[in-house]
């Protein structure tokens, strides 16, 4: 059996031999190269544009403007959760009147290498009048704010409201109402590479676009209609991606600008963004405000759920549309079955870099929100934080369950899981029954440690559908296309055992093809923690029916029943005694004689997602001097149904860990109060290094398959990711609880903490850091 070993990557040699191969290896005959002229100001009118000076300049090929581009292009539209009232807000290749953040695209300028462009672009003139820029999202709501799109009459682009019961009744009669405030700071993903394109077009003007990743079907589409073209005269090839994690791989305004300028050229444009521009133009994530208020007994069980969310949505509406705050909706309760629960969502416009999808989206700041709330309540009753929790679950015997609210299209209802589970694992492997003498030894030794937990409730596997050819070739090895991309998850490996499986063959025999449009019929790419669920389970299909058509002709030439046989270990075999009846050459050489076709096409549907979950716990050692913070022992329970690859699990639960950690601690974009980004560099913008990052140890839990698809599987891209934050912030507080730190926003710096415990007194009563209640 492949499914469920750890193989090794098949992925993973070229990478390591240096045989990948990026946008920036990539070399054709007078190829040139781009630059993109970007707003330096957050808000402004642009009053002209005068390129000519540069137009002379030595080596310049091209400079684009919005007048130069067709007059009836339209913006760039929405991939995921599109609403016509979003669509004032969309955003056009290149800027024409107005700039709404640092970074907005005002032109283009292609010369015969980078550094002719760069010198080029110092010298076209662009004429700006500065306009009052917005930078927080609640003052962005407010009458006199300054409006970034007019035609809109408002910033507010979109609420959302979604509702269980009654919340503002049921808190009339809760014995306890606690109110809250707490913030999520902005942050985003920070890969090795960053976005490239090389575009080419030919004689026949045809275009071959390089660097796709994530949606290559989608923005393929899209592509040729924006460039109004048809689809067959456009090739996308997907080439090795150094990290995608959402942000990477969305159509943005370079990908209808490179190839455009191919098409003027008649020559290779290559664009590579450098680290400056990607901290200000591609996609940022996670800024949010919450107010928020729950309604409980002297129990700790909770009854009703209020939340106010403010979401800073930048300058312009991208290609996820209401997609994170949709999430951060829905997602909001986690695996609590709370009866009354009321959320409103405004989606506000500010002066900032657009944002989108980044690991988790929507799931990190709710389930940072949620599980601080949780530690407050079990705080404000003097209770075990754990009991709290246990006494908050949904139960398995709930299942399905829904919490009522939608998201992506679909009212949210988690297929199946124990949640109480994970969370014993979690006190188990940390000692959670022995802490409060271990803290106390501690304090004896003038050393202050805590432990926090933080549970969770992911989505995997959004549909509608996914599409695998599998093929065998008449040496017996396997071609399997999908509509996937490989993005550094291992989907190459992830459907290698998985037609290895169905048909009993090694599966290094097994070769994934994606991310070529030429080559791939369709598909929905790689993200929403989709590709082992829908794709997995469309090449599980296909592989079937390719197993059921090689099993048919072999039971005829044997004249046996089809059920009698199996594929295994290369050959036909009798099931039961697995005993070879044919070898696997002799059937595809009978296949060939008669003219069988042994390739198998299927699209797998799936309604509802899969949910998968877990429990992360942190005990950390904290420095009430300097607020340093080092994580002494950090555990995952995650169950995920069935693990195709316990490796590759493991492998994604520490990595999202490594960028929860990030969120946590390190990372934020953050802005002035004139909209320019004061931390758009590695001097400012700090990421979490080998040495930061601690020994994570990962439970991989298989106890609760999912029945919605023929594997049984949930994903595991999130899990590792969204629970991180919580779980440090709790062990702060429990580390500190005689100061009652007021730890309610990100990230959890040290200056942070600092300033809490000179603004807090030690409690005159100490509350037991362990288990209680």
């Amino acid at each position: 059996m492949s499914i469920g070993a750890s193989l090794k990557r098949l992925e993973d040699y070229n990478l390591l031999t240096g045989r990948g191969q990026y946008v920036g290896d990539l070399q054709f005959p007078d190829q040139c190269e781009a630059v993109i002229i970007r707003s330096p100001h957050a808000h402004a009118i642009i009053r002209s544009i005068d390129v000519e000076e540069a137009r002379r300049f030595d080596g310049v090929l091209l400079i684009l403007t919005a007048s130069d581009l067709p007059g009836d292009l339209r913006p760039i539209p929405m991939r995921l959760s599109p609403d016509p009232i979003l669509e004032k807000a969309l955003q056009y290749p290149l800027a024409k009147d107005r700039v709404r953040y640092v970074g907005d695209p005002v032109a283009v300028i292609v010369a015969k290498d980078r550094y002719m462009a760069e010198d080029a672009a110092d010298f076209i003139k662009i004429e700006y009048d500065v306009l009052p820029p917005v930078t927080d999202a609640v003052q962005s709501l407010q009458p006199d704010a300054p409006l970034l799109h007019p035609d809109a009459g408002t910033n507010e682009m979109y609420l959302i409201h979604g509702k269980k019961g009654d919340a503002a009744e049921r808190l009339k009669t809760c014995e306890h109402v606690l109110k809250e405030e707490l913030y999520v700071q902005r942050h985003s993903g920070i890969p090795m590479e960053t976005r490239g394109l090389l575009a080419l077009c030919d004689e026949d003007e045809r275009l071959t676009v390089y660097g796709a990743a994530k949606v290559v079907h989608f923005n393929h589409q899209l592509m040729a209609r924006l460039l109004n073209k048809n689809i067959e005269e456009i090739r996308l090839i997907e080439t090795d991606c150094g990290g995608g994690f959402g942000p990477r791989g969305e159509f943005y305004p370079e990908d209808y600008l490179i190839p455009f300028a191919a098409m003027r050229l008649k020559r290779p444009v290559r664009w590579i963004e450098d680290r400056l521009e990607h901290f200000k133009a591609t996609n940022h994530s996670r800024e949010q405000k919450h107010q928020v208020t729950v309604g409980f007994d002297g129990d700790g069980r909770i009854y009703a759920l209020r939340d106010e969310i403010f979401f800073d949505q930048g300058g312009y509406i991208r290609t996820h549309g209401t997609t994170v705050p949709s999430l951060t909706q829905a997602m909001f309760p986690g695996p609590y079955d709370f009866s009354d629960i009321e959320i409103v969502t405004h989606l506000a416009l500010t002066n900032k870099t657009p944002v989108g999808t980044y690991r988790g989206p929507g799931r990190f700041e709710g389930t940072f929100v949620r599980e601080r709330v949780i530690d407050m309540v079990a705080a404000h009753l003097k209770l075990d934080p754990t009991v709290v929790r246990e006494r908050n679950y949904i139960r398995p015997e709930q299942m399905p369950y829904s919490n009522g609210l939608s998201a992506l299209g679909q009212v949210i209802e988690y297929d199946s899981g124990n949640y109480a589970e994970t969370l014993d694992y979690a006190r188990k492997f940390m000692g959670w029954e022995q802490f409060a003498g271990k803290q106390a030894r501690a304090r004896e030794e003038g050393r202050f440690i805590g432990l926090g937990f933080a549970s969770f409730v992911e989505k995997s596997g959004f549909g509608p559908w996914e599409f695998a050819e599998v093929e065998m070739r008449p040496d017996g090895r396997v071609i399997c296309k999908t509509g996937l991309t490989e993005v550094g998850q291992g989907i190459t490996t992830t459907l290698a055992q998985i037609c290895s499986d169905q048909l009993g063959i090694p599966y290094e025999y097994v070769s994934v093809v994606h991310g070529d449009t030429d080559l791939v019929e369709k598909g929905n790419g790689s993200f929403a923690t989709r590709g082992a669920v829908v794709g997995g389970s469309a090449a599980w299909h296909a592989a079937g029916l390719l197993k059921e058509k090689l099993l048919e002709v072999a039971a005829g030439q044997l004249a046996v029943p089809v059920d009698m046989l199996a594929l295994k270990h290369g050959s036909v075999v009798y099931a039961e005694a697995e005993q070879v009846a044919m070898p696997l050459d002799e059937l595809l050489q009978i296949c060939s004689d008669r003219g069988i076709s042994l390739c198998e096409k299927y699209t797998f549907h799936i309604e509802h997602m899969t949910y998968p979950y877990g429990c992360h716990a942190a005990e950390v050692e904290l420095d009430p001097g300097t607020g340093a913070l080092h994580i002494l022992n950090y555990y995952i329970a995650y169950d995920l149904g069935k693990a195709i690859n316990p490796m590759l699990v493991e492998g994604q639960l520490i990595g999202g860990m490594a960028q929860g950690l990030g969120g946590a601690i390190y990372e934020e974009l953050k802005y002035d109060e004139i909209g320019q980004l004061v931390s758009g560099s590695f001097m400012d913008y700090l990421i979490p290094t080998s040495m930061e990052v601690p020994e994570v140890r990962a439970e991989i839990l298989e106890n609760y398959p999912s029945p919605l698809n023929p594997l049984g599987v949930k994903g595991a891209g999130e899990g590792g990711t969204v629970a991180v934050a919580p779980a440090i912030a709790n062990a702060i507080v429990n580390a500190m609880q005689e100061y009652a730190i007021p730890i309610t926003s990100l990230p959890l710096r040290p200056e942070h903490i600092r300033k809490a415990l000179k603004q807090m007194k030690p409690r005159t009563e100490r509350r037991s850091a362990g288990p209680t209640g």
